[in-house]
């Protein structure tokens, strides 16, 4: 098996080739850093050069690259498009020259509009995109569109993979890292509800439900997410225990509850995989930072 990563010096970048490398399966990583260990690669996904780097005939593109939160494109249209759409397209095209096998999507779980607390959202579920005013997730759902085109017109195997929110061994990401380490370094934490909840994910699992879905026939969306909503109060609370701290908390506004439930059942049923870290146990973990 032979892969071709783009965004290979990233947070999942380099998780996925750490467990590619175990498992034995062969990896060429492109980043536009620097290049970072050996078949890795300078690279920028909007170049027409970009297809040089890929082998003929590979297994998979796994598209990592992107301006990868809505804080890095938020009024940044131009720069959000450019990147996380053409640079898509140009990969594509790369992709039908090589002859690719499959082409591995990273889009989001902020491509979910109107989400209520109460209510799980899935691969079926309708988006209005009329609801969103995200320009990360307006370049995830554009993608989405392009390979789904693309695919109906003989494009090799697509697979859409909708990451929840990821964190792990690093100070700063997603709220898990950041109420860590303020409940690691703070008397006093400001919060705007303790309600809000996400289905939080490991990265190592995200890497592995990669893995996972390389090989996968026809044209699928799947939610790589955790097992469970999991609310900011209970960041805190295990985070205190782990920490045996006991900073002040003050929720700003705990009547405004944020909630993005999301299902990874398809997940379970057509990768035959399941999140291994939970949250107790990620938390641990970042004692090492």
């Amino acid at each position: 098996m032979k892969i071709f990563i783009t965004g290979s010096n990233g947070f999942i970048g380099k998780e996925l080739i750490s467990q590619c490398k175990k498992q034995g399966i062969e990896f060429i990583g492109v980043d536009f850093k620097k290049a970072s260990g050996q078949n890795c690669y300078q690279a920028d996904i909007r170049s027409k050069d970009i297809v040089k780097f890929i082998p003929h005939e590979a297994d998979a593109i796994v598209h990592l690259a992107a301006l990868s939160s809505d804080i890095y494109c938020k009024n940044r249209a131009y720069d959000c498009f450019d990147i996380n759409v053409m640079g898509t397209l140009n990969l594509i095209k790369a992709a039908e020259e090589k002859k690719i096998k499959q082409f591995i999507f990273a889009s989001s779980e902020w491509v979910y509009d109107n989400c209520k607390e109460g209510e799980i959202k899935d691969e079926e579920s309708f988006i209005n995109i009329a609801n969103h005013n995200s320009e990360y997730a307006l370049s995830k759902l554009v993608s989405e569109a392009n390979l789904r085109h693309k695919y109906q017109h003989g494009f090799c195997s697509v697979t859409i993979l909708r990451f929840g929110i990821i964190y792990g061994l690093r100070k700063e990401g997603s709220a898990v890292e950041f109420l860590f380490q303020a409940v690691k370094n703070k008397e006093e934490i400001r919060i705007g509800s303790l309600k809000n909840g996400r289905c939080f994910i490991h990265v190592s699992d995200i890497a592995s439900g990669i893995i996972q879905s390389i090989g996968l026939d026809g044209f699928n969306i799947i939610n790589l997410v955790g097992d469970r909503l999991i609310k900011l109060g209970a960041i805190i609370e295990n985070s205190k225990n782990i920490l045996n701290r006991n900073p002040k908390i003050i929720e700003i506004n705990p009547g405004n509850i944020n909630i993005r439930n999301i299902s990874n059942i398809r997940a379970k049923k057509i990768l035959n995989w399941r999140p291994k870290i939970n949250l107790k146990s990620g938390l641990n973990e970042l004692k090492n930072l």
